[in-house]
């Protein structure tokens, strides 16, 4: 779609594009959603994938992606050999509402920034228990846990002119167990739940990821296995304003399918470990 109030792009920013940030600007990555709509109070973009940031970039502590890494390099990428969660990483593209053509221009920061329920790169991060590197115009650097930077339906922390420059993924969540459900209405349908447990090999914890069926991600956290009822407990205490509703599904709906997808990955997991 034209962007007809747009009078500037600016194709080489500095290395701190933020400094000069100004009401009306926004930041431009792969651009899926911003020409996908009308966006009446845009006059400036800020092109980011000129500044050549790295998408991966593994090491013994973990993996960086790069904010302006795509969908379609992120789905390519062949962990490390003890990284078995890294099997999340294809599970989560393919959660995609999307074609081949957005997949190679679609950001893995974009996804994250748009904070929508269904959002795969939320779901992902927040799972492996990420850090999000944010920039601020005036040049300083602030960390925020995955789990704490989306707070409802397409809203974050993100300040104006706030940009998230990478997100830090540690070794020691890549290399643990995982089991996944996600459901949608059609095959090829926006997630109305999207839940990942994992588990540290040989122990006998487990992490539980709730995402899509709520306005913002709901992690769970037991340092043992629990029963069936302990684990239906933990989600009933999710706030029912948390829940959340559209023509994918109702608040009950979604909670309906969180709790018997939640015992699904528990049962998963925990046959798995005495294997």
């Amino acid at each position: 779609m034209d962007l007809n109030t747009v009078s500037e792009v600016i194709r080489r920013p500095s290395d701190r594009p933020g400094v000069d940030w100004r009401e009306g600007d926004a930041w431009l990555a792969g651009g899926t959603w911003l020409f996908s709509t009308e966006q009446p109070r845009l006059r400036r973009l800020i092109d980011l994938t000129a500044l050549g940031w790295k998408p991966l970039v593994p090491s013994d502590a973990g993996l960086e992606i790069g904010a302006t890494c795509t969908i379609r390099d992120l789905y390519s990428f062949k962990p490390l050999g003890d990284w078995i969660a890294g099997s999340l990483f294809a599970k989560s593209c393919d959660a995609f509402l999307s074609s081949f053509k957005v997949w190679s221009s679609a950001t893995v920061g974009g996804n994250i920034c748009m904070s929508l329920p269904a959002g795969p790169m939320i779901t992902l991060t927040v799972a492996l228990e990420a850090q999000y590197e944010l920039w601020a115009p005036d040049g300083s650097v602030r960390i925020v846990d995955a789990l704490d930077f989306v707070t409802g339906n397409n809203e974050n922390v993100l300040a104006p002119g706030e940009i998230l420059r990478r997100i830090d993924i540690p070794a020691r969540a890549l290399r643990k167990r995982t089991a996944h459900r996600r459901f949608t209405l059609t095959h090829l349908g926006r997630s109305t739940v999207f839940l990942i447990g994992t588990q540290t090999p040989g122990m006998s914890d487990l992490l539980l990821t709730v995402t899509a069926g709520t306005t913002r991600p709901v992690r769970d956290a037991f340092d043992t296995m629990p029963d069936a009822r302990t684990l239906q407990q933990s989600i009933d205490v999710v706030p029912a304003d948390v829940w959340f509703a559209d023509p994918n599904g109702t608040r009950g709906h979604r909670r309906h399918l969180t709790k018997h997808f939640a015992e699904e990955i528990r049962r998963e997991l925990m046959a798995g470990g005495l294997a």
